[in-house]
């Protein structure tokens, strides 16, 4: 309790709004993934686009391989702060950005059959020696959230088995397919499943196959063995190489959003307005949709005082959830959002000209707080013209 009590204090210190990502539970995430590692021998790469947080770069590259970048920025930042392996896919690329995909990538995987024939000449005529890919869509579907299915009906993502050409497999040394978003390892070893029945007979042909991402692997009920178990089985079956490019498993429950109450509009029951916005600071909560928690909180009629919690711009429907507390809210009330490292810092955006909560580094063993980066107007000026 004392060291929770702690937290809590050093956390409603900082300055809001504020991201402020945990080190310790950092490093315990990274320990998990490292465990995976040595009993598979497989790579761990850090998927950028969850998590691209460069000043703790030199933390995370001390256990996983690399990243994954979805784009020329993300490769680029891979490549100059990471610096280790870089994979790079999209879903097409363009014939401005290619050149410096292939400066800054060892891995470029291909939507299709269509964009690797494109662009297969620069890729024979390069002085790197890039291992090139094709992601596959094994049209398996596990998530529930269509916005985050890549095997939903008329997905963009991936070639089908009905437009896999075998004949333009020259050059291609392997597979990438990605189906899976916050699941555990049964979903894994289902889609492989699917899979391995149309695509299997290539692998023996390639050097590697990408499992994507959205493995839940530093989850408490994670099945580790059996994810063991299916890369092992892959490994030793086909003679390839595995990747995994988990983003969210990397940063989970390592960071929170920090956030105070500016004002309290009565209505159907109590509005509090905070200096957060759900649309400009954590707009997955608007997209899945989901309600974040708050440490001391629970939902609505659960504790003495309930409160509607809106963000601070003109969106109608910025509105983070329905929350209720021990205690009556009161202007200047530090609130503190729980599991705010992934898909946030990444996904913020300045509408309404809203400033981006500031970035700090929580060493809890060292009883340390860095500030890492404070947002102002020349950021949200230079977005513009």
């Amino acid at each position: 309790m004392e060291n929770k009590i702690k937290l809590l204090t050093d956390l409603k210190a900082v300055e809001t709004p504020a991201f402020i990502v945990n080190k310790s539970s950092l490093e315990k995430n990274l320990k998990q993934l490292e465990v995976v590692k040595k009993r598979t021998n497989c790579k761990i790469l850090l998927a950028l686009k969850a998590f691209a947080m460069y000043y703790v770069f030199p933390i995370i590259r001390e256990s996983l391989d690399g990243v994954c970048a979805s784009s020329q920025d993300e490769a680029r930042l891979g490549r100059e702060e990471f610096n280790k392996e870089v994979h790079s896919y999209a879903a097409a690329f363009s014939d401005s950005e290619f050149e410096a995909i292939v400066r800054f990538s060892d891995h470029i995987v291909f939507n299709s059959f269509s964009q690797w024939k494109r662009f297969r000449p620069i890729i024979e005529n390069t002085f790197n020696a890039i291992s090139c890919g094709i992601r596959i869509n094994p049209e398996h579907s596990e998530g529930t959230v269509k916005l985050y299915d890549p095997c939903a009906k008329g997905s963009r993502l991936g070639v089908r088995f009905e437009n896999f050409d075998a004949d333009e497999m020259t050059g291609i040394s392997g597979f990438h397919f990605h189906t899976l978003c916050e699941h555990n390892a049964d979903a894994l070893e289902r889609t492989f499943s699917v899979f391995e029945k149309s695509f299997g007979k290539y692998l023996y042909d390639l050097n590697w196959i990408n499992f994507g991402g959205g493995h839940h692997i530093t989850r408490k009920d994670y099945d580790l063995d059996l994810l063991c178990n299916t890369i092992n089985r892959v490994k030793k079956k086909y003679n390839v190489d595995v990747y995994l490019e988990p983003g969210e498993a990397v940063a989970l429950n390592a960071g929170y959003l920090t956030a105070s109450v500016l004002d309290i509009i009565e209505c159907d029951i109590p509005v509090a307005i905070l200096d957060t916005s759900a649309a400009t600071h954590m707009p997955d909560v608007l997209e899945m949709p989901y309600r974040p928690h708050i440490i001391g909180s629970a939902h609505k009629g659960c504790k003495s005082y309930s409160y509607r919690l809106g963000g601070m711009s003109c969106l109608a429907g910025d509105i983070i959830g329905e929350y209720s507390f021990d205690y009556p809210l009161k202007v200047g009330e530090k609130l503190i959002f729980t599991d705010m490292a992934h898909y946030t810092m990444v996904k913020t955006n300045t509408f309404n000209g809203i400033r981006l909560p500031s970035i700090f580094l929580y060493d809890p063993e060292k009883n340390y707080m860095k500030k890492i980066r404070v947002f102002d107007y020349n950021d949200y000026k230079m977005r513009l013209s």
